[in-house]
């Protein structure tokens, strides 16, 4: 059972004239109690034993119970031990949705191990630069990816290689099958060759001779490195901890439990679970249900999501924009049953308005636009699922979050005057890894100055207006305009460069390129080729621009807000 705990009195006072409690649905808490767990190892383990012989997860067509999960995971972290790893090491975790990443992340958390989750459609130069920088010692990588990994392991600190297919957990005839399809007919595994790798079920097998030496990692331990990037265009890793990451599941609890049944729920998973949208509600937060939540390889394979409706009575689907989108553009989707559809949650991206109409009016059930941020574990406000949600706003603040929006001289604004969004709650990541140049940047007096600038009207709705940082966001990715531009710059024939955001139908913002020329000769091709030796492709430069000169202040500082406003 969850607990919600009471602040003290001179607290509850503050929280009364916060406008949006009035307007919290019926049963939601104005406050949740991030300590009920001490880890979230803690958490899980009550989980595991509430829910033992329901199941947890499903991958085309498999599905592991919680007491399989809880089993395998320990045999992993056992693994992970007799390799030599002692709490407070790095594990990355660099595969797409697949049943191998649950059983992956709890093992670690049981060992104490910390995660760092890693985009597997990085290049060699970005996985580089997160391995070395997060100093971590053993990985769990999808082959697909490995001959990525091979250019530049030497250079990392990492000593365990644990290699794993898409069709390994799923038995040898149907995993046998779609793995060679995957390499020999779709080509997708390029031959790699490194030493003493190991094989994820191997790997479990082994640690099933070993018994796990059970570490507690307290509230405070980091637990999760999650990695964003930055005003500055340089990758940090935001410290999550087990209070951030508890306390975010029982908000997210808090916001959708109303109206659903413990035991009874089937969430869909198309986000990939390295992102920490996927990883807080669909990994995380969909356990305090007992849910079983449905993985999808690959969001953009439209056809196989509607197979996952078609043979799962889908209750709950988290996603952005972009895959509802498709969804609704599908001949199929529409003629799909959707009775069973309870919570359809958008976030990592504005929710067109245009696109939530059409999908209460194609399923019947209110899609919901939520907000947050890596550094808030992540959700900071969702819209209520209850009917009262305001389209075209990112809703109100979860519980135990304190939302104040200031003007550029850090005066508080009034209702409907736009500002920067500063937030404070348990979720608040513990600041950036080694970097606490940068955390100073953004957290001051216990808040966090999340750069957007947003208004909140009198009932507490917030509706963002502006971004106060140059970040683009490309399908709920960040990019950040400085690595753009430091890579195009290593191009010899390139004086001056600037990168700015500009709107897309299909992926909200995609990334353009102002460049002024050194080499006359240079194209807006070899501009291309150039930056897909170092950028995976939702950073790739979809258009480029070349001009005489960039706009600049009387210091030489270049003007992207001119070049966003021409």
């Amino acid at each position: 059972m969850l607990s919600f705990q009471s602040f003290d009195r001179t607290k509850l006072i503050v929280m009364d004239t916060r406008p949006w409690l009035k307007n919290y649905p019926s049963g939601m808490p104005a406050n949740i109690d991030a300590d009920a767990f001490p880890s979230l190892i803690a958490y899980s383990k009550s989980k595991f034993e509430q829910y033992a012989a329901l199941k947890a997860y499903t991958f085309m067509g498999k599905s592991l119970t919680y007491k399989q999960i809880d089993e395998m995971s320990t045999a992993f972290g056992a693994y992970l031990q007799s390799r030599g790893m002692k709490a407070g090491d790095r594990v990355a975790m660099m595969m797409p949705n697949c049943l191998q990443y649950p059983i992956a992340i709890f093992g670690a958390l049981k060992a104490g191990i910390i995660i760092v989750n890693v985009n597997p459609l990085y290049t060699p130069h970005e996985m580089e630069f997160q391995f070395k920088d997060s100093k971590a010692k053993a990985i769990v990588i999808a082959e697909n990816f490995a001959k990525n990994l091979e250019t530049v392991l030497s250079n990392t600190s990492i000593e365990i290689v644990i290699t794993t297919s898409i069709g390994e957990m799923l038995g040898f005839f149907k995993g046998g099958l779609i793995d060679f399809v995957v390499k020999h007919f779709k080509g997708m595994v390029p031959t790699f060759h490194i030493e003493n790798t190991i094989k994820f079920c191997d790997a479990l097998e082994t640690g099933k001779k070993f018994t796990l030496v059970k570490t507690e990692t307290k509230p405070d331990d980091v637990i999760l490195l999650q990695y964003t990037g930055g005003t500055t265009g340089v990758s940090k890793g935001t410290m999550l901890t087990n209070r951030n990451l508890i306390a975010n599941v029982f908000q997210i609890r808090a916001v959708i439990s109303s109206h659903l049944q413990e035991g009874k729920e089937v969430a869909l998973s198309p986000l990939p679970t390295y992102h920490i949208f996927a990883f807080a509600v669909n990994i995380m937060a969909m356990m305090s249900l007992g849910a079983n939540t449905v993985l999808v390889v690959n969001a953009r394979d439209i056809p196989s999501l509607i197979k996952e409706f078609k043979k799962n009575k889908i209750s709950l689907i988290t996603g952005v924009n972009t895959l509802f989108n498709a969804l609704l553009h599908h001949p199929e989707f529409p003629k799909l049953d959707f009775s069973s559809l309870k919570v359809s949650v958008g976030g990592g991206m504005a929710v067109q308005t245009s696109v939530a109409e059409n999908w209460k009016k194609v399923t019947g059930c209110d899609l919901c636009e939520g907000y947050g941020m890596t550094e808030t574990s992540p959700v900071i406000s969702i819209n209520p699922i209850d009917g009262s949600g305001r389209l075209g706003t990112i809703g109100m603040p979860v519980p135990s979050t304190e939302i104040k929006i200031i003007n550029e001289q850090g005066m508080e604004c009034g209702f409907n005057e736009a500002g920067e969004i500063l937030v404070r709650g348990p979720q608040v990541m513990k600041g950036y890894y080694n970097r606490p140049d940068e955390t100073e940047k953004v957290m001051r007096d216990g808040w966090l100055y999340t750069g957007d600038i947003a208004t909140m009207d009198t009932d507490g709705f917030l509706k963002i207006v502006d971004r106060k940082k140059d970040m683009i966001l490309v399908s709920g990715f960040n990019v950040y305009p400085n690595e753009i531009e430091d890579v195009i710059a290593l191009n010899d024939k390139v004086l001056e460069v600037a990168v700015i955001g500009v709107p897309d139908e299909k992926s909200g913002e995609t990334v353009k390129a102002f460049i002024v020329k050194k080499d006359k000769s240079l194209t807006s091709d070899e501009i291309i080729a150039h930056c897909k030796k170092y950028l995976t492709n939702y950073k790739m430069p979809k258009q480029v621009e070349f001009r005489d000169q960039l706009p600049k202040t009387n210091v030489g500082k270049i003007l992207r807000r001119e070049l966003r406003s021409n």
